[in-house]
Parts: structure tokens; C-alpha cells; sequence
């Protein structure tokens, strides 16, 4: 099974680069894919972004960059989806990680921007708002990304947004931060 499991990765490497050629970091349109279910890979998105093939750490970033373009969530799994074939994948937490937050102008207007580790860009708005959840007992920062997918504000990129916001307490003495991107009033609690 090992040996079927690193074939399939390469192959959907393959086909991925095929798809892709002459394109800039774009996300296929997966919405309009509709493969069949080709079964489980031993690939583990662990909760520290970290990606896990057979036990073994995949550190090329083009690679991995490559596979967290055909990330799909349906009915609560994760799948690599292609054209041809969904692979179900493991999932510890979310796959994607914030790693940068900006404020952008925009029309004279102030938004937050968030970027991924592997270059996901999205504008905090109604779509894809910030929203505190818990996690092994901890509070977490997250954003929605697209097609079902989320990602956790990592703690960098959460201080430049407690620097681009206000924090307050509330009666209850719980910290309030308080931001603002384009028309939408986010504020979140510890």
C-alpha cells in the first residue's frame, strides 16, 4: 500500500503541474470537478501546518504549495481533488495557516488582508470573517479561506491584528478585541 500511495502522490503532482502550466497561484476550479472517490492516502495536515506523507515530512514548498491548491472539505473530510480522482487526506485541526495580516487601502477605505503560508490572499469581510473557536482546550484565531476551508491566525500574524485593532474588557472581564476591515465590525473574545 505504501508503494500505491507515493504513485498516487506523484501522479497527482504530475497532473496538478499539467493543469497549472503558465499560471501564477491560482486555484483550479474545483467546484467544477466532479471525480470519484479513489479511496484514502496516508497524508497527515498536522495542527502545526506541518504535512506528513508515510510518516516522512514533505519540505518542498512548491509541492506542498501545489497541494494545498486542490485542498477540498466535503461533509467534513479533507480530499486532494483533481479533474480525474478525491483522495481522502487526514486533517488535525485546518489545513492552511495565516501567516501575514496587512491593512490594505481599498477605495478609501481600511481592510484587513490575510495571507497564507502557501499564498492565499483574502480580505477579512463577510465572507470570510475571523472567528475565535477552541481547540485542544485553547481558543484559536481562524478565517475562512474558500471551499469549506479554514485557517488558524498564526500567533505572528494575530499580534499585528491586535496592533491594527482595539482591545477592551467587557463586563464579564473578558479581553475584547475589536477590528475593523472595509464595513465589517469583528470583535472578538479571549
Amino acid at each position: 500500500m505504501p508503494d500505491t500511495d507515493d504513485k498516487n502522490l506523484m501522479r497527482i503532482a504530475q497532473d496538478l503541474k499539467v493543469e497549472q502550466l503558465g499560471h501564477k497561484r491560482s486555484i483550479p476550479p474545483l467546484q467544477d470537478w466532479q471525480p470519484k472517490h479513489c479511496g484514502k492516502m496516508d497524508l497527515i495536515i498536522k495542527s502545526n501546518g506541518e504535512w506528513w506523507h508515510e510518516g516522512q515530512l514533505i519540505r518542498r514548498q512548491a509541492l506542498l504549495d501545489l497541494f494545498s491548491s486542490v485542498l477540498w472539505k466535503e461533509q467534513g473530510q479533507y480530499y486532494l481533488k483533481t479533474p480525474v480522482e478525491k483522495i481522502e487526506i487526514t486533517v488535525e485541526d485546518v489545513p492552511l495557516l495565516i501567516t501575514e495580516a496587512d491593512q490594505i487601502e481599498l477605495n478609501g477605505k481600511s481592510y484587513i488582508q490575510l495571507k497564507t503560508g502557501h499564498g492565499d490572499v483574502v480580505i477579512v469581510d463577510q465572507e470570510h470573517p475571523i472567528e475565535m473557536r477552541e481547540y485542544l482546550g485553547e481558543l484559536r484565531p481562524y478565517v475562512h479561506i474558500r471551499f469549506g476551508l479554514d485557517a488558524l491566525i498564526q500567533r505572528a500574524a494575530f499580534y499585528h491584528l491586535i496592533n491594527m485593532g482595539e482591545m477592551s474588557e467587557n463586563a464579564q472581564g473578558q479581553t475584547i478585541l475589536s477590528l475593523r476591515s472595509g464595513d465589517l465590525h469583528l470583535h472578538l473574545h479571549s
